[in-house]
């Protein structure tokens, strides 16, 4: 198959992936999604002739924009633009969760700074102020006092971006110093980690030390109905244990956020599953389902 690779940046996740296309044989595309010019009916010429396009942009913009021409062109891309709309805002993936049923962290979400700090009084100290769009854990305050909460507010309300004018208020989740972090294709587990840090973030970018986890049939259940509530593909899904017992085992999850681009070298390092081989995997009985269909059409 012929795989187009969309990115602005090669990581080391795409390494990776090229790396395991590559000792395959697949055709591989790189396309530099800063050199591309899309019009609205045209697809560039490096669009022509791929079984599926991947989206790797590390920009949030980007990737918006360019999985959204990749559908207009009727081109096969992981993710589609619907997910990638729904996970890459906050809001949209907390509303995406609950309208599911699946289990996700009490939010609310205010216009103002009056409005904001009403509804962190309700919440109580300590609690998180998120922004809607963003990721690697970046700008997010855990509050603690008026005092902070007023702060950091008013800086939220002061800067340009109509998004900083969108509060994005979560419940404190009182987990076990980690959470968990599994990679799903279509809401079927290709491997999971458990990321633990004395930070109250337990981002991997943030120097969080990665460990396999064993899931449980609770944890795969929630996986696959948060992946089906967001339209489904390359996910990586984040849960964070409600309790454990007095063994460490949880006791219950919630699943606070769902990733549509989503980074896979920490999770490598930290399995024994060949993650890279696993995704390529999927990525070739998808292209195959999608011939399969036309050809019987």
């Amino acid at each position: 198959m012929k795989v187009g690779i969309l990115y602005s940046r090669i990581r080391k996740d795409e390494k990776l992936l090229l790396s395991e296309l590559r000792e395959r044989d697949h055709d591989v595309a790189k396309i530099d999604v800063r050199r591309q010019r899309f019009g609205l009916s045209e697809p560039p010429a490096e669009f022509e002739d791929v079984d599926v396009l991947v989206d790797r942009c590390l920009a949030t913009s980007r990737s918006l924009y360019a999985t959204e021409f990749a559908d207009a062109y009727g081109v096969p891309i992981v993710n589609s633009a619907e997910t990638a709309e729904v996970c890459a805002d906050k809001v949209k993936n907390s509303l995406a969760l609950e309208q599911a049923g699946v289990p996700t962290p009490n939010t609310e979400v205010a216009f103002t700074k009056d409005a904001a700090m009403d509804i962190i009084q309700d919440f109580g100290y300590p609690c998180v102020l998120k922004p809607v769009i963003g990721s690697w854990g970046r700008l997010m305050a855990k509050l603690e006092s008026d005092s902070a909460a007023e702060a950091v507010l008013e800086h939220k309300e002061v800067l340009g971006h109509y998004e900083h004018k969108v509060f994005y208020i979560q419940e404190f989740v009182e987990k076990p110093g980690r959470d968990i972090r599994v990679l799903a294709a279509d809401g079927e587990p290709i491997a999971a980690e458990v990321r633990s840090a004395d930070h109250w973030l337990t981002n991997a970018s943030k120097g969080a030390d990665v460990t396999e986890f064993d899931m449980d049939d609770e944890s795969r259940d929630l996986v696959a109905r948060a992946s089906e509530a967001v339209g489904g593909g390359l996910l990586g899904i984040d849960l964070m244990e409600t309790g454990v017992d007095e063994n460490g085992n949880p006791t219950g999850y919630t699943v606070h956020e769902v990733n549509h681009n989503v980074e896979f070298k920490a999770l490598d390092g930290a399995v024994e599953t060949d993650v890279p081989a696993a995704v390529v995997d999927w990525l070739e009985a998808k292209v195959e389902s999608e011939t399969d269909t036309e050809v019987t059409a």
